[in-house]
C-alpha cells in the first residue's frame, strides 16, 4: 500500500483519552500537518499487513511519515515536534530512553479506559475535518 496522505496518526477510536489527543492534535497543528486513522480501520489493517508489526494495537498509537513508522511515546513526541510552540518543546524527552518513556506510556494505556472510558462507537469527524480522517 502506497500512503499518500502522510503524515498519518493512528488512534483508538473508541477512547475517550485518544479521541481527546486527536482533538488537541488539530487544536494546535497550526501548519494542518497531520492526518488520522483509526486503529479499527481499513488504513491500519493494511498497514499491520504491510509491516507486520504486531504493536499496532489499539493500545499504541502509531505515527506513520516519510516512510517510517514511530509507536508509543516516540510516536507522541515526534507528533508533538509539529505542534505549536510551547508544545513543541516535548520533544527534548526524546532524550530519555525509550524503555522509560514506553514504559510510562504502557501505564497510562492499559489504564486509559478504566481512567477516561471507552465509546461505544468511532468518533465522526465534522464535514471542515472529514478530509483529514481516513478509513
Amino acid at each position: 500500500m502506497s500512503i499518500k496522505n502522510e503524515p498519518i496518526i493512528f488512534f483508538d477510536s473508541v477512547c475517550n483519552l485518544c479521541n481527546t489527543t486527536v482533538q488537541f492534535i488539530i487544536k494546535h497543528d497550526k501548519n494542518n500537518h497531520f492526518y488520522f486513522a483509526p486503529l479499527q480501520g481499513k488504513t491500519a489493517r493494511e498497514l499491520i499487513g504491510k509491516y507486520k508489526k504486531d504493536s499496532l494495537l489499539p493500545d499504541s498509537i502509531a505515527l506513520v511519515t516519510k516512510g517510517r513508522t514511530y509507536w508509543k511515546s516516540t510516536a507522541v513526541l515526534k507528533i508533538a515536534s509539529k505542534l505549536s510552540f510551547p508544545r513543541n518543546l516535548a520533544t527534548v524527552f526524546l532524550i530519555v530512553p525509550a524503555f522509560i518513556r514506553n514504559w510510562i506510556y504502557d501505564f497510562i494505556a492499559k489504564n486509559r479506559y478504566k481512567w477516561y472510558g471507552k465509546k461505544d462507537s468511532c468518533m465522526l469527524p465534522t464535514p471542515k475535518l472529514k478530509e483529514k480522517f481516513l478509513d
